[in-house]
């Protein structure tokens, strides 16, 4: 069984009539609303005890218990893609992305990215920001 994070909330007068996946997201650290989302879909959130849709409007005093799965931390590998190095010194790489290309590791896409190849091409990246997001790549196009 996987781990879980497991608590009990109250709807305060400030959050009523709020979305419910809205305040879920308030009370989790680092949660997006669409993560919010997942949790209540998937049965993990109930409302006085019942599944509610996201879009249910809280009451006050309402008691939201959640029972977050801890995630388990995804492991990028490196992988010899082709990348088109425009500049590269000590601090920095500027490279020419292919169309097509993800940029960053995500479901569905956890191999084949610019990410997985700046692994090989540049190993110390992985140091950069942690193992769950390594190394940082910002896109000037957008």
């Amino acid at each position: 069984m996987q781990n879980q994070s497991d608590f009990t909330v109250f709807v305060n007068e400030s959050q009523t009539g709020k979305r419910l996946d809205v305040v879920v997201a308030s009370f989790i650290s680092d949660c997006s609303r669409s993560y919010a989302t997942k949790l209540i879909v998937d049965g993990h959130i109930h409302v006085e005890g019942e599944n509610k849709k996201p879009g249910y409007r809280v009451k006050a005093g309402e008691k939201i218990k959640a029972q977050v799965p801890t995630p388990i931390p995804a492991v990028f590998k490196p992988e010899a893609i082709e990348i088109d190095v425009l500049y590269e010194d000590q601090h920095l790489i500027v490279i020419n992305k292919k169309a097509g290309i993800v940029v960053h590791p995500a479901p569905g896409h956890y191999s084949g990215t610019l990410v997985n190849a700046l692994l090989h091409h540049c190993p110390d990246i992985g140091t950069i920001s942690g193992e769950i997001r390594p190394g940082i790549v910002h896109r000037l196009d957008k």
